[in-house]
């Protein structure tokens, strides 16, 4: 709706300054020509709008000028209390702004919206740790948020998986990310994009230069890019297996990264033939941990890496 949008944009503007006409068109998904009718609208509506024309121009509010009007809809007012579990808050020591910033917007808005607003903060929680997770080191984020917000350079030592010693490196930090419970440290190095756990992190210190991100390139931008690395990474290993019915959609849970395809149930039989994707035939002893629910049928340097481990356990355990 026009209405809608011409308040977006006095809202941008009011928390922007001054924004080029083709960034607000791009972000209402509108055409440069529907934004500055909009603007032309605003301004007959005694809005103090401008539009400055040259490489550095834009529209932009008279100085000073500020609207206390929310503007916000019943269900805009309900989505600002579907909050995740507070702790992604309490990592980042936010845990009394979020209670104090809460209680400012619960005043804020319209009277009839208030009631729905309270109910959904009660009967709605989104946790986005895992279950049965294990427990984590505790992360000090303070200077990897410091290094973000001040735009300056970090320099770590971080240890990989695996790997006894840590190893240190000079990053460019875009952001913080939290991905299902986990903080990862988003940052560029010598111009290539990385992903440090924040839980690796062994030490971290501010440097003295500026941060030196990539022209044009913003958190989300660097962040897709990693995200696609990690859940795209090629297996290269192909196992066929059996699994027993009666333990299959434990299978298919636990598993479900590892999978080349879903496999089809007839739903006749005792066993179902699943198909999984490694990186590496060692990668296959977490196989062992279904002991006889799950049978490898090929290929044989899968058969042969799990006879290996099982003889292991076995001299182990005798």
């Amino acid at each position: 709706m026009k209405s809608d949008r011409l308040l977006s944009i006095l809202l941008l503007l009011q928390t922007r300054g001054r924004v080029p006409a083709h960034e607000l068109a791009q972000r209402l998904e509108v055409s440069v020509r529907t934004i500055y009718r909009d603007i032309e609208a605003l301004s007959a509506s005694g809005v103090p709008v401008y539009a400055e024309r040259g490489r550095h121009g834009g529209i932009e509010l008279l100085a000073g000028f500020r609207t206390d009007v929310t503007g916000l809809t019943a269900d805009e007012s309900r989505a600002l209390f579907v909050l995740a579990a507070q702790g992604a808050h309490a990592a980042l020591g936010l845990d009394a702004a979020l209670g104090s910033a809460l209680r400012k917007v619960m005043a804020a808005l319209p009277a009839p919206h208030r009631p729905a607003a309270e109910v959904t903060s009660r009967r709605i929680l989104v946790d986005a740790t895992r279950w049965k997770g294990g427990p984590r080191p505790a992360v000090d984020l303070q200077v990897l948020q410091d290094a973000v917000f001040a735009d300056r350079r970090l320099g770590l030592r971080y240890r990989h998986s695996g790997a006894r010693e840590p190893r240190t490196y000079t990053v460019d930090p875009y952001g913080l990310v939290s991905k299902a419970g986990v903080w990862y440290l988003v940052a560029d190095r010598r111009g290539e994009p990385r992903l440090f756990r924040a839980d690796r992190v062994r030490s971290a210190r501010l440097l003295d230069d500026p941060v030196r991100r990539r022209p044009g390139v913003e958190l989300p931008d660097v962040w897709e890019v990693l995200r696609r690395q990690v859940e795209e990474r090629p297996g290269g290993f192909e196992v066929t297996v059996r699994v027993r019915r009666d333990r299959l959609d434990m299978f298919l849970r636990l598993s479900a990264s590892s999978l080349a395809e879903l496999p089809e149930d007839d739903g006749a039989g005792e066993w179902i033939t699943a198909r999984l994707s490694y990186g590496s035939p060692r990668e296959t002893r977490q196989l062992l941990a279904y002991a006889d629910s799950v049978e490898v049928v090929s290929p044989p340097e899968a058969r042969e890496e799990l006879r290996e481990a099982a003889a292991s356990l076995a001299r182990l355990y005798c």
